[in-house]
């Protein structure tokens, strides 16, 4: 089974990383516009070889693990240079677009639209990780549409890398992912921002914080290269998620300003049971 990876960075490097594991057969082909990142994943051992867009015909899987703005234009060249019977997915946090691109392709049935919900705020071929996949969900969009074997074989692919799935319309996944990951990153991103001009002195910011910070801020060390495509992409359901976001801030906020205690109090009780509903997701 020859296998092409585009993009061999974190989400790319570890899904080969972990099909090189399940598929014993598996041969994996590299294709990355930086070379050294090429010569990285070679050296670190999750592709075999490196390769490039002409040698795409020869594929029987391709997976598609660069930013969202480049995934969406690239997946077009993809579909045009593989064979009837490959399978293409991609691993990106949209979806709306990239099925928008594919809808009338001649070789529509063989993309699958995918996205593990999985990372870490590293990013390039260093930051790959065996078992990233483990226990995490996998939304497929648009699955009628794709071809009942390149299914069947992208779902076998995701379950042997360890992935829960779900199905569901793209947008209505660009509408959830928008409120439970992008805005997250957005506040993330701006938490770390109003700190650091905040506090010009940085020994103060490493000397007072405590893991709480620490955790909240962990996201705001993810690659801008591929979130400012994201935000983009999804900036209606964005823009959504943050208005009501914002809405909240101000009215806790005006709640401290009023010394409301006991609606302060109120509050921080009704959120308290986010405890409970990410029990549930993490079983």
């Amino acid at each position: 089974m020859n296998v092409f990876v585009i993009g061999v960075g974190l989400i790319g490097g570890s899904i080969v990383t972990d099909i090189k594991a399940q598929f014993q057969e598996a041969t994996i082909f590299g294709v990355d516009r930086n070379s050294a990142h090429l010569d990285k994943a070679l050296a670190l051992g999750f592709i075999d070889q490196k390769a490039e867009f002409n040698d795409l015909y020869k594929a029987h899987v391709v997976v598609l693990a660069i930013p969202v703005d480049k995934a969406k234009e690239v997946v077009v060249d993809v579909l045009d240079s593989i064979n009837d019977s490959c399978l293409v997915f991609d691993v990106g946090s949209t979806k709306e677009g990239i099925c928008t691109n594919v809808a009338n392709h001649t070789k529509r049935q063989c993309f699958l639209a995918a996205h593990p919900i999985a990372g870490t705020e590293f990013s390039g071929p260093t930051a790959a990780l065996k078992g990233l996949f483990q226990g995490k969900s996998n939304i497929i969009c648009e699955a009628e549409k794709t071809g009942e074997p390149q299914l069947k074989l992208g779902e076998e692919i995701f379950k042997r890398l360890g992935m829960k799935l779900s199905y569901m319309d793209a947008a209505s996944h660009d509408k959830h992912i928008a409120y439970v990951s992008h805005l997250s990153h957005v506040s993330s991103f701006m938490l770390g921002k109003t700190v650091i001009e905040k506090e010009k002195d940085e020994k103060a910011i490493f000397d007072m914080a405590g893991s709480g910070f620490a955790s909240t801020v962990r996201l705001a060390k993810s690659s801008p290269a591929m979130w400012t495509p994201i935000f983009k992409q999804n900036k209606k359901h964005v823009l959504e998620a943050l208005g009501e976001f914002i809405e909240n801030l101000n009215g806790f906020k005006k709640l401290i300003e009023e010394g409301d205690d006991t609606r302060i109090f109120q509050e921080m009780e009704d959120t308290n049971r986010i405890k409970e509903i990410l029990k549930g997701i993490e079983k």
